[in-house]
């Protein structure tokens, strides 16, 4: 159930809600805690988790406005998701049917990053916390790599 207090919660829209739900499962361990089909198996809403965040999804609804990245030629928001092993979740994702759009590896901003494109446009920024970096660290080794 979403939180009664002040926060932001993803909504995605895709084509095959159905299917998106699976790809999430498999991808990202993702838990589904509830789903309105239609007579016709169109998704109307579903709700998922990835460990203590939630997510919420739903088919097109182009009548609605309601349509997914695919409409548009792709999508201009990433969303973050951190995990224990960036390393295994993006390989688990790209053999669930993810895209690499950037392979994983160490960033200035202490992180191991990669981003991945799912079989629904979305596409999704996966990493790793490796080192604490001050504001002004990792503005020095920004302005290094812009040099280079």
């Amino acid at each position: 159930m979403i939180k009664s207090v002040p926060h932001i919660t993803a909504y995605l829209c895709v084509a095959d809600a159905a299917r998106a739900i699976a790809f999430y499962e498999k991808a990202f361990g993702a838990k589904e805690s509830m789903r309105l089909t239609e007579p016709s198996g169109r998704v109307g809403h579903a709700q998922l988790t990835i460990g203590d965040d939630s997510f919420m999804l739903a088919d097109e609804y182009p009548d609605f406005g309601v349509r997914s990245p695919r409409a548009y030629g792709g999508s201009p928001v990433r969303l973050s998701l951190r995990v224990a092993d960036v390393d295994k979740v993006v390989e688990q994702a790209a053999a669930a049917g993810a895209k690499v759009v950037r392979p994983v590896q160490d960033q200035f901003y202490g992180e191991r990053s990669g981003t991945i494109e799912d079989p629904f446009g979305h596409l999704w920024m996966v990493s790793t916390h490796k080192e604490d970096v001050s504001t002004e660290e990792m503005q020095r080794r920004w302005d290094k790599m812009l040099k280079q």
